[in-house]
């Protein structure tokens, strides 16, 4: 079993909803944590490592963790010692996303942070996606409200900052973008939307592409699309499984 630890937001929890379910109907299973704070920044995230702050809710296999029917809160440092982790990801707001000014240096300071305390995980950074055409969020207007404009600069932004702590991309901006040129999901078309608030992603295959991407990223093989339960979506279509996971290996080059 891989054991991968997020440091992340609301994308995050996003990616981790479906990972360790696909992950277990791939063969090869992933145990998922994931540190979460709505619209956390690099800048945050390294001030609450810095001043030691219990400011995570903890969420485990998509899952918010409980005690006493009471969300479970942790420290980074907690977390990062408490198993020995393989992967750990970083990722900027989204609405940073496409200012790489808005990484720096808090991404540096954060690498250097968690191979202090993890010395052995793999250090990857999500590359978040650019929001959906007509969305209300107010920071689309950094990117004059345009989806194409918003996905070239945080492709910039994560490249350069996936260079600069020497991560790996999991490029999950590249397969939303892919898979909203395909006919199934072009939006501007009448096709249903990958988002379900014009930012975050749609409850089914939405966070389905995002594990399919995840799970190439981390473990090096394609997903084959394996069909379980979606929220709100019990019964989803084989063949959209299937475009999705084929679109997430091509974007890798699995």
């Amino acid at each position: 079993m891989l054991h991968v630890l997020s440091i992340g937001n609301s994308f995050s929890d996003d990616a981790q909803r479906y990972l360790h379910q696909l992950s277990l109907a791939e063969g090869i299973a992933i145990d998922c944590v994931n540190l979460y704070i709505g619209g956390c920044s690099l800048k945050t995230h390294w001030e609450n490592a810095r001043h030691d702050e219990p400011a995570y809710a903890v969420q485990h296999n998509g899952h918010p963790l409980l005690l006493d029917d009471k969300p479970v809160t942790a420290y980074i440092w907690q977390v990062l010692q408490g198993r020995k982790w393989d992967v750990i990801t970083l990722q900027q707001a989204s609405h940073d996303s496409g200012d790489y000014a808005t990484y720096q240096p808090f991404l540096g300071h954060l690498a250097e942070y968690i191979r202090r305390w993890a010395p052995g995980a793999r250090l990857m950074i999500q590359q978040t996606w650019a929001y959906e055409k007509d969305s209300n969020h107010p920071g689309f207007a950094r990117y004059q409200y345009s989806q194409q404009r918003m996905y070239e600069c945080l492709c910039e932004a994560y490249q350069k900052a996936a260079k600069a702590i020497q991560a790996d991309l999991i490029p999950s901006g590249h397969v939303i973008q892919a898979l909203r040129r395909t006919p199934f999901f072009d939006y501007e078309k009448g096709a249903p939307s990958l988002c379900r608030d014009g930012f975050h992603m749609s409850l089914n295959y939405g966070r389905y592409a995002l594990a399919a991407t995840w799970y190439g990223a981390i473990t090096g093989h394609a997903a084959a699309g394996h069909p379980f339960p979606l929220d709100e979506c019990p019964t989803p279509d084989p063949a959209l499984l299937q475009l999705i996971c084929k679109t997430a290996a091509d974007q890798l080059g699995l």
